[in-house]
């Protein structure tokens, strides 16, 4: 999935003019209970500022708060101006950008403001993958790394009837094996499926309901 498929539109994102004092940028923030809003001269990105910009700024101004909050343009406290995605990533790379911070801005080659793409969107579509929300069995298991295992692995759990929710694939330290997590929904027939699953050298981890 691209970032662009899970973006948030620029009509539907919440921004701030490069202008607004940090005051009228703190009132929106809460008022939309937010941490970090994309700064925009009229289309064109400027950057991100964040709540914890705002009030970092403003203890290393020396200032009296509300004369500072009410006189500094929101343009002057921006981050990320260069921090950017374009819409084509692909959107699990950016799990580790927004690990720490809320949100990345969507431009457009000419820096025109596309959308945004949150910490809770990535949040969101790796609970989607995994699952996570719907009821089921989770099942761990390995497979030695050769062509056409997923295959294989598709055409037991057709046999078998099984609807799949989730199939996860991840690489092991040692390249030759790769674990699978696969979720599915809750049958009488698990021991068979399994142990037919175990027939053909997939290597149960572990077996786990989820309500």
């Amino acid at each position: 999935m691209f970032v662009k498929n899970i973006m948030i539109a620029k009509h539907e994102c919440i921004t701030a003019q490069a202008n607004a004092t940090l005051k009228e940028t703190l009132e929106i923030l809460e008022k939309h209970h937010i941490d970090g809003i994309p700064v925009l001269n009229e289309e064109k990105y400027l950057g991100v500022a964040t709540r914890y910009k705002i009030y970092e700024s403003y203890f290393q101004s020396n200032q009296q708060k509300d004369e500072y909050l009410s006189s500094t343009f929101v343009k002057d406290v921006v981050t990320h101006q260069e921090k950017f995605l374009e819409g084509g990533e692909l959107f699990e790379r950016t799990l580790l950008d927004l690990k720490d911070f809320p949100l990345l801005a969507v431009v457009d080659p000419k820096q025109n403001f596309l959308g945004i793409i949150t910490r809770s969107d990535v949040i969101s579509s790796f609970e989607s993958a995994f699952g996570v929300n719907r009821p089921g069995v989770r099942i761990a298991f390995t497979s030695v790394e050769t062509e056409g295992r997923i295959a294989r692995l598709s055409e037991i759990a057709h046999q078998f009837h099984e609807h799949i929710i989730s199939l996860v694939t991840f690489d092991e330290t040692d390249k030759l094996v790769r674990r699978i997590v696969m979720k599915i929904e809750k049958k009488d027939n698990i021991d068979r499926f399994t142990r037919k699953l175990e027939e053909h050298g997939f290597r149960i981890l572990s077996i786990q309901e989820d309500e």
